[in-house]
């Protein structure tokens, strides 16, 4: 994946056909952070109620995010097949949006592995999805970060 062209209100990566079925494959996974993971400080009484608005909240806002991110994958116009792959046009806000959504993903399957400290882990087949999902997501993250940083 690398930028073909930017300016001031878009980016346009060009993408190889791999990598296009990765990134549809890894966004289809979003969400992967659990539902509670992010818990509210305690306040006495107050804490089960406040949870259960956050956890609605959160869900909200990531059905929102997912159906945006599939209609913007599904569109022509923004996912274009050229010679050399596929083009994929984002304006700087979409950008941040699959940003956010890769990351969740990543964190979710970082958790969903049980939150190791180091790789030295030694991989099982019940752990490899959720590590394939944590480095394909980071993978994207980073090729967008650079992006960013190099504009």
């Amino acid at each position: 994946m690398k930028l073909a062209r930017s300016g001031q209100d878009f980016f346009e990566f060009e993408l190889a056909g791999r990598e296009k079925d990765l990134l549809m494959e890894i966004v289809g996974l979003y969400p992967r952070i659990p539902a509670a993971y992010q818990p509210l400080s305690k306040v006495a009484g107050l804490e089960e109620s406040n949870q259960r608005l956050l956890d609605e909240a959160l869900a909200e806002e990531r059905e929102k995010n997912k159906r945006q991110v599939q209609a913007l994958l599904a569109d022509p116009k923004r996912l274009t097949k050229n010679p050399e792959g596929w083009l994929l046009a984002l304006t700087p806000t979409e950008l941040e949006q699959l940003l956010q959504i890769l990351n969740d993903i990543r964190v979710g399957s970082w958790v969903s592995l049980g939150s190791p400290e180091s790789r030295s882990e030694v991989l099982n087949e019940k752990m490899a999805p959720d590590f394939w999902a944590m480095e394909i997501a980071g993978f994207f993250q980073m090729r967008f970060l650079e992006v960013l940083e190099g504009e």
